[in-house]
């Protein structure tokens, strides 16, 4: 029954059409696996690698390590592509995911694999460290805003 709804979110976002959501799209429900950063198995971090590496950009395979990089974007200002970070553990940044807009971020759950939750749910409202914008503004308006906008995305 999730996975269904899982879809339903995914199929009515704002960004449905853009290139980094078709990337989450075709890797949705695809198990958690510890390390893992391909399409048979991901990690948080590993979802957000792949994710990233197919709009062109690089970042390393760690949650925390992640959390270093970009500039940091405050909830209200979050807008899709954006990495959301959150401590799961109880010790410090150890959870990634990407914002997807409506706020709704796609990350790899070690419990139910790839998904699409609310960053409005009571165990992300609780954990959440913060965000940090990666994506040039040129690299957004071609990466994630939906294509339709944007006739030079494939």
């Amino acid at each position: 029954m999730s996975f269904a709804i899982v879809f339903t979110v995914g199929a009515g976002s704002a960004f449905a059409d853009s290139k980094m959501d078709k990337v989450i799209d075709d890797v949705i429900g695809t198990k958690y696996v510890t390390g893992g950063t391909t399409a048979n198995g991901f990690d948080c971090s590993g979802f957000t690698m792949y994710v990233y590496k197919h709009l062109g950009i690089s970042l390393p395979h760690q949650s925390g390590s992640q959390f270093s990089m970009g500039s940091s974007v405050s909830r209200s200002d979050l807008r899709a592509g954006d990495l959301v970070f959150f401590n799961t553990s109880g010790s410090g940044v150890s959870h990634v995911g990407i914002y997807v807009g409506d706020g709704k971020f796609a990350h790899a759950s070690t419990s139910r694999g790839v998904v699409v939750s609310s960053l409005s749910e009571s165990y992300y409202v609780n954990r959440y460290v913060g965000a940090k914008r990666i994506m040039s503004t040129d690299t957004y308006k071609s990466a994630a805003v939906d294509s339709e906008d944007n006739d030079d995305v494939q």
